[in-house]
């Protein structure tokens, strides 16, 4: 094969270097056979190898951020062609056989093939404003210092910025003031933090023939964005059709799009989203100026990046503070802090899932008669005051209110978050409850000594939201919840008794006596009854 040349491009240096050994390296070190002390390149980075069938294949050297042969990066030794294009950090080498200098880099271009420029976005950004230092003429120098003065602009308005239309309607303004290529503009962020890319706002430049955009994004090129969503890259495709990546998307063929850029929106090690452009028209001109725009949209995108990032940390804390006033009702303080730390909310419920409880009911004794003698706003007083009083022992003991019937409080442990010790959990609750309330009366608590009977079962349940999109209750079902409700009616007052499931898993019951067995309504078996020693 013929002699190798390579036609060196990095910012403003545009060379070209001869290879005449057949073991060539490329580096940052100066021993390197071609010496590029350039950001992004790694001290050997890589090597060019003349085989015995005189081809040549170029293989990476470890390098940090990879070697790409015609923007696919090389993962294995691999042979090229005149005309590819070798890219390492920002520096590009088109390769050319001696025999075909004639066929130049641009008259390639002009036959309809079209570069996709596929970059790591921190070298992006560092290549921008090291360019900006060297921008060449007066105009150019204008324009440079014209965007900068607009990216420190945006920079203090974002930072005051109280909406994410307040943001983008600002980035909305940069980007088609400086990309004329663009026709549309769209802002995608991960929302959830589930890495699905949500569309949060999108606009269109006014001259563009498409007056309005569909609201459920469909004409996004999705695996454009999840691609540099994922690996943290910055793209831009001069001509989408041709690019065999993207060329079958549904978007970009019912869309017609022909160019488009997309960046992370980056903040230190996260990608939050991602700010996507597209046009109807291939962008020619991306040979030349590309890299630039591709920079400073990059450059703008991190800017909006730590404006989104807290926005999102405004929306968690705004939805949090919904969560927590709706599971402090059921839920002791720790408890609830843990739900929002470990995020067991999807679509604002806990979806329902079988687990091992102990469900407890306390009921008023002789409720019935005590109301006869109140009217309805003094037994609503009481009710008021004695829940309150019973509910911190409940919670005391990390348990979860489930409901109050009429008179009575239904709170169940071992759910949301596991308890192995529900039952000790519900014993204890339980005696709390009974001695505070011997406290209360003591203390002239109501108008007359209150007492309560208390029932403890435990087994398996079905415990999560239920309900319908009106109306959600935290609650659990079974068998297991029937036999504890049953268990109260042979509770003497001012009682505690437990079935035999309960009874077994405390590490120490001689609280507890046997009562004997019972038989209650809709329990085809005998149930043996545990009740507290006097106390």
């Amino acid at each position: 094969m013929s002699e190798l040349k390579l036609r060196l491009k990095e910012g403003n240096t545009d060379k070209t270097v001869e290879v005449h050994q057949d073991v060539f390296t490329i580096g940052r070190l100066p021993e390197c056979d071609l010496y590029l002390p350039f950001g992004g390149i790694s001290r050997y980075h890589a090597r060019l190898v003349k085989t015995p069938d005189n081809t040549w294949i170029i293989e990476d050297l470890g390098s940090k951020n990879g070697t790409h042969l015609n923007d696919k990066m090389i993962t294995a030794p691999q042979q090229f062609h005149h005309n590819d294009v070798i890219w390492l950090g920002n520096v590009s080498l088109l390769v050319i056989f001696k025999d075909n200098d004639s066929i130049s880099h641009s008259s390639l271009l002009q036959s309809g093939e079209q570069r996709t420029i596929l970059r790591n976005v921190k070298q992006l950004q560092e290549s921008w404003i090291e360019a900006q230092g060297n921008s060449g003429s007066d105009s150019n120098k204008d324009k440079t210092i014209a965007r900068l003065k607009d990216l420190v602009n945006i920079a203090k308005n974002l930072s005051a910025a109280a909406s994410i239309e307040e943001i983008f309607s600002q980035v909305q303004e940069v980007v088609f003031r400086y990309l004329n290529s663009i026709d549309r503009l769209a802002l995608l962020i991960n929302v959830k933090g589930s890495d699905k890319l949500e569309l949060i706002s999108a606009a269109v430049r006014i001259s563009s023939k498409e007056k309005k955009l569909s609201a459920d994004g469909s004409w996004v090129s999705r695996s454009i964005c999840q691609k540099v969503f994922e690996e943290k890259v910055a793209i831009q495709i001069a001509d989408a059709q041709n690019d065999e990546r993207f060329a079958s998307e549904h978007s970009i063929l019912m869309n017609d799009i022909r160019s488009a850029m997309a960046v992370p929106l980056w903040d230190e090690n996260k990608v939050v989203g991602v700010l996507y452009a597209d046009a109807h028209l291939s962008s020619y001109h991306w040979e030349a100026e590309g890299e630039q725009e591709l920079s400073f949209f990059s450059a703008l995108a991190y800017i909006v990046a730590s404006s989104v990032q807290r926005w999102l940390l405004a929306e968690k804390l705004k939805s949090e503070e919904v969560i927590r006033q709706r599971l402090e009702r059921y839920h002791s303080p720790a408890v609830v802090q843990q739900l929002i730390e470990v995020g067991a909310l999807p679509d604002g419920r806990l979806p329902p899932k079988e687990s091992e409880i102990s469900i407890l009911f306390a009921d008023i004794v002789g409720f019935t008669a005590i109301s006869e003698r109140m009217t309805p706003t003094q037994i609503a007083e009481m009710l008021n005051n004695l829940f309150e009083e019973m509910l911190q022992e409940v919670f005391a003991y990390g348990g979860t209110l489930d409901k109050y019937i009429g008179d009575c409080i239904m709170a169940f442990f071992g759910a949301p978050e596991v308890q192995p010790d529900h039952a000790e959990r519900a014993v204890a609750a339980a005696q709390g409850m009974l001695i505070r309330l011997e406290h209360l009366n003591a203390n002239n608590f109501w108008q007359e000594p209150l007492q309560l009977r208390i029932a403890i079962n435990s087994g398996k349940a079905v415990v999560g939201d239920v309900g319908s999109s009106q109306r959600v209750e935290y609650t659990a079902l079974g068998a297991t919840i029937n036999l504890a409700s049953r268990l109260e009616s042979v509770c003497p007052p001012g009682e505690c008794v437990v079935s035999e499931a309960t009874y077994q898993l405390l590490n120490s019951n001689s609280a507890f006596y046997e009562m004997g067995e019972y038989r209650f309504k809709g329990i085809d078996r005998l149930v043996k009854v545990y009740q507290t020693k006097m106390h």
